[in-house]
């Protein structure tokens, strides 16, 4: 089976926690790296970009379906994962989640220069898509050609957020991995239908061994301090920033969504097609927030609007 390779890119701005590698005013950001194409550097790189509690090892499922005809970089946005945690926790906010993106492609691009880059950014990922696909002049290598945004939108339903915060950032020991997956799966059955085998291994990279002995959660529990600081209003203040982000968008945008998601709404969805980049929708029965796209149906979605020729009459 086709394993991606671990790498670490040093991301200027705020300083990694004293225990991390390093206490300088930088830190350093993991990313995982599927390439099955034979060409070490292909210049298309499909970038995918995980949740807000999650990791990059979610698209797996995904990238082995993509990784042998382009490259695709799976990055640990920083505090999850094998990234860096922050000194600072109110530093993890979704403008340096945006410039460590940066800071990512112009390395991936000083490797070989980059001819294509495409967007797959679920929840959160697809908000920090968004800021970088709706900023014109940003030092992009490219543009981003193609954005798929995975049940996100500029209007995120409070409910959904009040929902998020009464487990982000909670402590918690699990005795197994097994454990530690029936655990995660009562706060995730909005996902949609998984078997077992699928659920484990979306579990085991959301777990570290603890010293001690037993399991933790992968995450810094500190990423919860601004999350838990948002308020409604705040909230509902943001959505015409992230409006007029989206409205800048230039890339060819397929929006995914779960049929029961209550973290985008209907209403916002069918808004998203009517303006800016005008997202295509496709919806998924039984999935609320968020499709994890490890089922045939979802992959076969993503990976159809990548893959497709730009000279392609296909629908958008």
């Amino acid at each position: 089976m086709i394993e991606p390779r671990l790498n670490y890119v040093s991301c200027p701005g705020p300083a990694a926690h004293p225990q991390a590698d390093t206490a300088a005013q930088e830190h350093r950001m993991a990313w995982w790296e599927w390439n099955a194409t034979g060409d070490p550097h292909h210049p298309h790189v499909v970038v995918c970009v995980h949740g807000l509690s999650r990791q990059g090892r979610d698209f797996d499922t995904l990238a082995r379906a993509l990784c042998g005809k382009v490259r695709v970089v799976c990055p640990d946005v920083v505090g999850r994962g094998e990234s860096d945690r922050l000194a600072d926790p109110m530093a993890y906010q979704l403008g340096q989640y945006a410039a460590d993106m940066l800071t990512l492609l112009a390395h991936l691009h000083r490797q070989a220069p980059l001819r294509t880059i495409d967007w797959v950014g679920t929840s959160m990922g697809g908000l920090i898509g968004m800021a970088v696909c709706g900023q014109p002049g940003l030092p992009l290598p490219v543009p981003v050609r193609r954005l798929v945004l995975n049940d996100v939108g500029p209007v995120i339903e409070w409910q959904a957020l009040q929902r998020i915060g009464q487990y982000l950032g909670q402590s918690v020991r699990f005795d197994s991995l097994q454990q530690a997956a029936d655990v995660l799966w009562s706060l995730s059955t909005t996902f949609g239908p998984h078997t077992p085998e699928q659920w484990l291994e979306l579990t085991r990279p959301m777990v570290r061994a603890l010293p001690e002995g037993g399991f933790g959660l992968h995450y810094d529990p500190a990423i919860a301090v601004p999350f838990r600081a948002l308020t409604q209003e705040a909230a509902a203040a943001g959505e015409a920033a992230l409006w007029q982000l989206y409205d800048h968008i230039q890339a060819r945008t397929l929006l995914l969504r779960g049929a029961q998601s209550d973290l985008l709404s209907p209403q916002t969805a069918r808004a998203m097609g009517e303006r800016g980049p005008k997202a295509r929708l496709v919806e998924f029965d039984g999935v609320g927030h968020a499709p994890t796209l490890v089922a045939a149906d979802q992959v076969a979605a993503v990976a159809g609007f990548l893959l497709l020729d730009d000279d392609s009459k296909g629908p958008a």
